[in-house]
Formats: structure tokens, C-alpha cells, sequence
């Protein structure tokens, strides 16, 4: 099945700061899946960490959330689809998630620093300044100059 997505092999899918329906990653999301789907994912992967965390947040099962985006939906279609699926969550609940989404502690957590550190200093990033979705940007920046 062919879906309208953005050809990951030739630029870097949104950032995961912009928000739909409140929630950061999800347009990211929608880009990793979508181009998955076509087969243009290139280096980006749909159900990464990031990914999961946000579909873990609602309890929404990833290839459920494929299938929906399969069928050529817009945007605004898989925001109202992701908000009556899963875990109903608030306003409250999605602001305070999104929130604390772009993780800061990176350079610091034992899990976390042995990627993280080489990576930042690769792209020329303090470690112990970025975070997570900054990283990312610049990563997606740099993979697509």
C-alpha cells in the first residue's frame, strides 16, 4: 500500500518538540510510520524507544496505530483515532507528559550516557546541556545536509 508520506531517505521527519493534539512525538510518529509503510524510512524507525514511550503512554498497541495510519489517514484523523484509543488521558495528563518527554538527564543516567555522550560530542553538542529531542534535531540537521 502506497500512503502520502514524507520520503525519509531524503529528509528528516518533524521534529519530536512539535505537538499534535498536545502531544510531542506524535507528528514525528505519524512521519516514522507512515514512510515505514511506503518503505522510505531510510534510517528512521517507526516504534523506536521514543515511539513507544508515547503509544506506552496511551496503551495503544504500535502495529493497531500502523494499520489506522495504513489506511491513508490524515493527521487530524489519527489524532481523533489516538484520543479514543488506549488510555483516555487529559489535557493535564498529555501537557504533563509531553512535558517531561524531552528527557534532560541523558548524559547523567547509566542506561543512557554510553550512547548519548559520543553522539552529542559527534555533532558538536555539550552532552550535559542537551537534551534528548535537542539532540535529535541536530542529529536530523545533520544527517540531512
Amino acid at each position: 500500500m502506497n500512503v502520502r508520506a514524507k520520503d525519509l531517505t531524503k529528509e528528516a521527519p518533524g521534529s519530536p518538540k512539535e505537538k499534535l493534539g498536545g502531544y510531542v512525538c506524535l507528528p514525528r510518529m505519524i512521519d516514522k510510520c507512515r514512510a515505514m509503510i511506503n518503505g522510505t524510512n531510510g534510517e528512521f524507525n517507526f516504534n523506536c524507544p521514543l515511539d513507544k514511550r508515547l503509544l506506552e503512554f496511551k496503551n495503544i498497541d504500535a502495529e493497531e496505530f500502523k494499520k489506522y495510519v495504513s489506511e491513508g489517514r490524515s493527521d487530524e484523523e489519527i489524532l481523533e483515532w489516538f484520543n479514543i484509543n488506549g488510555d483516555f488521558k487529559t489535557d493535564e495528563e498529555i501537557e504533563k507528559w509531553s512535558n517531561q518527554a524531552d528527557r534532560k538527564d541523558y548524559a547523567t543516567r547509566e542506561d543512557k550516557k554510553k550512547w548519548f555522550i559520543p553522539y552529542c560530542e559527534k555533532l558538536g553538542l555539550d552532552p550535559f546541556k542537551t537534551s534528548l529531542f535537542d539532540y535529535l534535531d541536530a542529529d536530523d540537521k545533520a544527517s540531512s545536509s
